[in-house]
């Protein structure tokens, strides 16, 4: 996305959101024991249980405002110090990175947070925190595709794929941390060579989400898809009959990073600079950072827990068995404009 679209979309979304969603007069003014006000960029309905528990256990109610988090970003930072937000979540290690640049986390010294959340999914000065996990992987067509051949992130790009690849478009958060990791792993020159690999393996012009992209496997389009894992899952456990079917028959590869695992991304989220309700921000983050938050996510929303000591639960433990890459996950972010030039040079649009 270009610094001018992404400014557009940022005015744009100030002004949308600059009049709805308010939260009440009372918990604008001050702080109050009974509340903490939540700004979003996760969009599942599954979440909303996950507050009510917070509710059920604490007596703080959860008052939240939901946005794409540079609509998010743009409304605080309109807001000023006047804004009523203490924790800001988001679903991508790129958007993380952006809230903290724009100085609207701080940091958080929590042994809780620290114990639960390993090193390398969150800040390293406790500034955000990772919650759940989802890994960058490969939907293939076992009846055209060896596994053998996508069990690395090379492959993708490889000559055996031309015009058999189908992935969102470059500008796609989760693209961007993939490509800003591949950077951080390779070098922006062998990176390069990659996302030049992919443009030349696409089957068609970038275009839906990732669903869109197993769904086109199925029918057909293409051989394999980059995809999120917990999409598939989200497929192959919903009420759509041909999306069951369709995962039955199309399966997973989880391509290593140089021998080290696969990319995996992070939701997360952290305490507000200037948060009214700050004890209560804590709290919050504290809970979604729990073992039974974790669970509870993973169970609705097939994401991965983050915490490597919160087993997996039905239905994602069936794809939970793999090794994850050690990267932290801070790298992408500083890497994401970059990633976006390479893309966009390689005519991945």
């Amino acid at each position: 996305m270009s610094l001018r679209r992404t400014l557009m979309l940022a005015v744009a979304g100030a002004l949308v959101l600059a009049g709805c969603g308010q939260p009440s007069e009372t918990q604008t003014d001050g702080a109050d024991a009974g509340v903490v006000n939540l700004y979003t960029a996760r969009h599942y309905d599954s979440d909303l249980r996950l507050y009510e528990r917070f509710t059920e256990l604490t007596g703080i109610r959860v008052n939240r405002i939901e946005g794409n988090a540079d609509q998010l970003i743009a409304r605080m930072q309109a807001e000023g110090e006047a804004s009523p937000a203490d924790v800001f979540v988001v679903s991508d290690a790129g958007a993380l990175w952006r809230v903290q640049t724009a100085g609207l986390f701080q940091p958080v010294a929590s042994e809780t947070l620290n114990a639960a959340i390993p090193a390398n999914l969150r800040d390293p000065e406790g500034r955000w925190f990772g919650f759940t996990r989802r890994a960058r992987v490969v939907a293939y067509d076992p009846a055209k595709v060896r596994p053998e051949e996508v069990d690395t992130y090379e492959e993708i790009a490889s000559p055996r794929f031309r015009g058999k690849l189908c992935v969102r478009s470059a500008d796609n958060p989760y693209n961007l941390s993939l490509v800003g990791a591949l950077i951080e792993a390779w070098g922006p020159e062998k990176a390069a060579e990659w996302t030049r690999g992919i443009a030349a393996n696409l089957a068609r012009p970038p275009e839906g989400g990732d669903r869109d992209q197993i769904r086109a496997v199925g029918a057909g389009v293409c051989e394999i898809a980059l995809t999120n894992t917990y999409y598939y899952v989200l497929l192959g456990n919903g009420d759509d009959a041909a999306d069951r079917a369709l995962v039955e028959r199309i399966q997973l590869a989880f391509p290593s990073l140089d021998g080290q695992g696969t990319h995996v991304n992070v939701s997360g989220g952290g305490v507000v600079a200037g948060a009214p309700n700050r004890d209560n921000a804590i709290r919050l983050v504290e809970f979604l950072a729990s073992a039974e938050a974790q669970t509870m996510v993973a169970a609705s929303n097939g994401e991965y827990p983050a915490s490597p000591s919160v087993p997996a639960p039905p239905p994602v433990d069936a794809i939970a068995d793999f090794t994850a890459h050690p990267m932290s996950v801070a790298a992408f972010g500083p890497r994401t404009a970059q990633a976006l030039e390479l893309m966009t040079a390689a005519g991945w649009r």
